[in-house]
């Protein structure tokens, strides 16, 4: 273990980080640090870990709601593997069953050479929904 992550592990032995911010101090030390590159090159894209769905619910005279989930990238990675082992018939079904739900999806076309394309494009993925009832946000992170 490194210094800094002891020291980050330290902070939140001492309650001055919660678990949520030791976790994401922890990610960012796992990262690289980024090479100086020519001036007005791009930045290597960002990996995201996680895809997060988070709902705050506040409705009148009944305890407001909280909902925080957060899928792991590796997860859709190894489904859309999954994915490509399944028999053509059950592929089939799926799809079928994707568009009786009003999708025009087709679950073939999901492979494994063309996900981290995929994945990029959800990276960039940010809803925030607010009403008076509810907040909700779906981002990477």
């Amino acid at each position: 273990m490194t210094p800094d992550a002891r020291s980050v592990l330290d902070l939140l032995a001492q309650g001055k980080v919660t678990a949520d911010e030791a976790e994401r101090l922890l990610a960012a030390l796992e990262r690289p640090a980024p090479e100086a590159g020519p001036v007005g090159a791009q930045p290597p894209p960002r990996r995201y870990r996680y895809l997060r769905v988070v709902v705050d619910s506040d409705e009148e005279g009944r305890r407001g709601g909280k909902v925080n989930v957060r899928v792991p990238m590796q997860l859709l990675r190894a489904g859309v593997r999954f994915s490509s082992l399944m028999p053509e018939r059950t592929r089939d079904e799926i799809n079928a069953a994707i568009r009786r739900q009003g999708v025009d999806f087709d679950i073939n076309q999901l492979r494994p050479e063309n996900l981290e394309a995929l994945i990029d494009q959800i990276g960039e993925l940010s809803v925030d929904v607010a009403s008076d009832r509810a907040k909700v946000r779906v981002f990477c992170e």
